[in-house]
């Protein structure tokens, strides 16, 4: 009887194990994909940067070239 309670009492704690690291493991890949969502948003971010510098250049040459 002593070794049925403990069966069940270890099953029991072992499927907490098991409910942890599934949900630590969901939560691992909820950040994996926030993190690549994030490389994503930052990689658009600095294209948009990129194209409004070569706006401003552009902009700039077109008065110097005015001006002159």
């Amino acid at each position: 009887m002593t070794r049925f309670i403990f069966l069940i009492a270890a099953t029991a704690f072992a499927g907490c194990g098991v409910e942890t690291a599934s949900a630590a493991a969901t939560a691992a890949a909820l950040k994996k994909q926030e993190i690549e969502q994030a490389k994503k948003t930052l990689e658009q971010t600095r294209q948009k940067i990129d194209k409004a510098m070569e706006q401003v250049q552009q902009s700039q040459q077109s008065r110097e070239a005015t001006e002159k």
